[in-house]
């Protein structure tokens, strides 16, 4: 529940301060940055907040508190797509065991490697990935579960050829979506550090403006590498989506 979880009266760094420990308090900034709270926004009061900026600021706090077992219910809600990729880079990266509730396969996909299926009062456990679950269920969705009958006959995938082969196109899919979700992440990491500098300018500019040509010159280069960056991250996410639907197509097919 976030109403617990927060002081409607601290600021977004203070919440973040108040459970920081160790050497982890001074970079604070760039954890905010890399949840989309930059400039002036962390100190914003938590009880101005957005839906989606609450639901970041949770699970920032919760990765910065000593907990082995992370439980989320539908943590993707209110969230947008870059949103999205920045939680999930968080919790790939987080120590501890993690439970999601969620019907967002995207967010899912990746990221889980156990999932267990709810049905008729019992618990049905699957290993592998959301993708192959979904495959095993010849499902396009995870909303359409609750459509399927409770004993749904199993496919003879070993003997059908077609199957194999559809199979192997989903794997060497993974594979490049994989790729795309490092580049992704590589590129918000390269943008979150160049929209650190040019706050850091920013911050210069409005205290002590400086009169060195370089500076300015610099301050350009920043902005036009934030435009470059943001158009790589754009075409990669448009590359991104186009696999994925691929992989729905084949989904939908087999």
């Amino acid at each position: 529940n976030q109403d617990e979880l927060f002081d409607e009266e601290l600021t977004v760094f203070d919440t973040l301060d108040k459970v920081a420990v160790g050497d982890i308090r001074t970079k604070l900034r760039d954890i905010l940055g890399a949840f989309l709270f930059g400039g002036d926004d962390i100190y914003k009061k938590v009880r101005v907040l957005s839906g989606g900026e609450r639901s970041r600021l949770a699970i920032a706090k919760l990765l910065l508190e000593p907990y082995n077992l992370l439980v989320l219910d539908e943590p993707t809600n209110h969230l947008d797509m870059r949103s999205k990729d920045i939680l999930k880079n968080a919790l790939l990266n987080y120590q501890g065991t993690i439970i999601v509730v969620s019907h967002d396969r995207d967010f899912l996909d990746g990221m889980v490697d156990k999932i267990y299926e709810v049905r008729d009062t019992k618990i049905f456990e699957f290993r592998g990935s959301i993708y192959d679950f979904l495959e095993k269920k010849k499902l396009a969705s995870l909303n359409e579960l609750q459509n399927i009958p409770s004993a749904k006959p199993q496919s003879n995938f070993a003997h059908n050829p077609d199957k194999r082969n559809l199979y192997a196109e989903k794997k060497e899919l993974d594979k490049e979506i994989k790729k795309l979700q490092r580049n992704i992440a590589e590129t918000e990491q390269r943008i979150e550090e160049l929209e650190s500098k040019l706050a850091e300018m920013n911050h210069t500019l409005a205290t002590d403006p400086p009169t060195d040509e370089n500076f300015f010159v610099s301050y350009q280069k920043i902005q036009h590498e934030i435009a470059q960056q943001m158009g790589q991250w754009e075409n990669l996410h448009t590359s991104l989506e186009n696999l994925k639907k691929q992989k729905d197509s084949i989904l939908q097919n087999n």
